[in-house]
């Protein structure tokens, strides 16, 4: 695995396998690497002759210094784990090699920045538009995977991706989950024992919700899913949505790509999670 800090030297390389006819998967991550991003990887080799992961722990997406500040970020193992899971290259770049002083970015996502996730994390959306934009402008990928517990995300990227004309694909690849449910997250290390427990009530109303959605009406299946997590001690709901998948407003009986997702704090912990209805 070739390992590069900069982008000049990256998009070099690159420009020279693209040269050799190959194409070039791409796995943008923050680091904090656990099974389900290995599985974005292991989707891209098939896909896929070289794959790039990136490794950069974006600060404009934060809207908590703090949370920044605690954000894990073990290189080390994670140098590790692409290397065994086949990875061909790591682009780890510092914030000054990503931006320069001063710099403005403002992308006009229209509503979809502000449902869900957006209502909760104000500018959220526009941290990340600006650091996928300027990861695709350097790797120029031929296929970008992500994963789709981010859903509202992927939804954003493709977005800017149709607006900006942008020459990549971007492939969703489904939920890796922990033996007893919980959605893989780099997150889930700071929920300590009992939060974890806590925790697995979001993925098991999610699984109740799916063999029960046409027992009865969105608006009741959404108040019951309501009460399922707000009866769970430390458990913080912020959102619970059936939603159309393809643009997060609430879904109706004609919908025909319906998603429900959830969102909510589990002791300091802030998690997400989703599944497909039909």
């Amino acid at each position: 695995m070739k390992t590069f800090t900069t982008r000049e030297n990256l998009s070099e390389y690159l420009e020279q396998l693209r040269g050799e006819g190959k194409t070039i998967g791409f796995v943008p991550t923050m680091g904090a690497l656990h099974q389900g991003h290995l599985s974005l990887l292991a989707l891209a080799r098939q896909h896929t002759d070289k794959v790039v992961c990136s490794i950069f722990v974006n600060p404009t997406q934060f809207n908590d210094p703090k949370d920044l500040d605690k954000y894990p970020r073990p290189i080390a193992s994670d140098t590790e784990k692409l290397l065994l899971a086949g990875c061909d290259v790591l682009f780890n770049p510092g914030v000054n090699e990503m931006y320069a002083r001063n710099e403005h970015w403002h992308l006009e996502i229209g509503e979809l920045e502000h449902l869900l996730e957006g209502k909760f994390r104000p500018g959220h959306y526009q941290g990340v538009t600006q650091v996928v934009y300027k990861l695709f402008d350097i790797v120029k990928p031929d296929i970008a995977f992500f994963g789709q517990k981010d859903y509202q995300q992927f939804l954003i990227i493709q977005k800017m991706v149709d607006m900006l004309h942008l020459p990549v694909k971007l492939v969703m690849c489904p939920i890796l989950r922990e033996a007893d449910g919980l959605a893989m997250s780099s997150r889930n290390i700071h929920l300590s024992a009992d939060d974890r427990q806590h925790a697995l009530v979001l993925s098991k109303t999610l699984n109740w919700l799916k063999p029960n959605f046409d027992t009865n009406s969105i608006p009741i299946l959404v108040r019951k899913c309501e009460e399922m997590i707000k009866a769970e001690p430390g458990v913080d709901l912020e959102y619970f949505e059936i939603a159309d998948g393809d643009n997060l407003r609430p879904a109706n009986q004609n919908t025909k790509n319906i998603v429900a997702l959830v969102a909510a704090k589990v002791g300091k912990t802030r998690l997400i999670d989703n599944v497909s209805l039909q």
